[in-house]
């Protein structure tokens, strides 16, 4: 008899640890935490407008969604103080812009020993270039120096998140998993950047 299983949530199987809180904790552990939805959503992985919801009332998550709000708050919990990504951020950002060559960007990745690199315009972060994209052009056929030869606006990837200088260090940890760097802002200007090497440093 499945009665032990909270409204909204479904467990993969009957086993206890497998159990989680009702749906209703979760505002209230990420208030308590002084959490915004934003953050929460950072650092479990998800998006801000399914939190909204399953806040609201108005979404049935998946199992999967609600573990990994509940271990993101978990994490919040125990990590005191938290460290914030000022502290970890390389200066100054070294980038690239639009009507850059690709071959200039490609220079640039070798002598720093970068893999990709943001791409600006007027202060702004309007893109991203990294090695994959250019050899993946190179494989679907066309000439490594016709590729290098395009300006950079023409091959760009999307441009990297960006979060503000005081945020949590463990709640960029999720957006690192899918980006190569993350832009660390403070007011409308990007002060810096971190990357998976910076996490890495901290941990020798």
């Amino acid at each position: 008899m499945a009665c032990c299983i909270p409204i909204g949530i479904r467990a993969p199987s009957d086993r206890p640890e497998d159990m989680l809180p009702s749906l209703g904790e979760i505002p209230k552990k990420r208030k308590e935490l002084g959490l915004t939805q934003s953050r929460l959503a950072i650092s479990a992985g998800v998006s801000q407008s399914i939190i909204a919801k399953i806040e609201a009332g108005s979404v049935d998550p998946s199992y999967s969604v609600v573990q990994r709000l509940f271990s993101a708050l978990e994490r919040a919990g125990v990590e005191s103080p938290a460290r914030r990504v000022d502290e970890l951020i390389s200066r100054p950002v070294v980038s690239v812009t639009r009507t850059q060559l690709v071959r200039d960007a490609v220079d640039l990745m070798r002598r720093r020993g970068y893999s990709q690199l943001p791409v600006f315009e007027g202060g702004r972060s309007v893109g991203s270039v990294s090695e994959k994209t250019i050899l993946d052009r190179a494989a679907r056929g066309e000439s490594l120096e016709s590729v290098l030869g395009l300006k950079v606006r023409e091959i760009m990837d999307s441009p990297f998140p960006v979060v503000n200088s005081d945020t949590p260090l463990d709640l960029v940890l999720g957006l690192l998993q899918s980006n190569y760097g993350v832009l660390v802002a403070k007011g409308e200007s990007v002060v810096g950047i971190l990357t998976k090497s910076d996490i890495l440093k901290t941990k020798r």
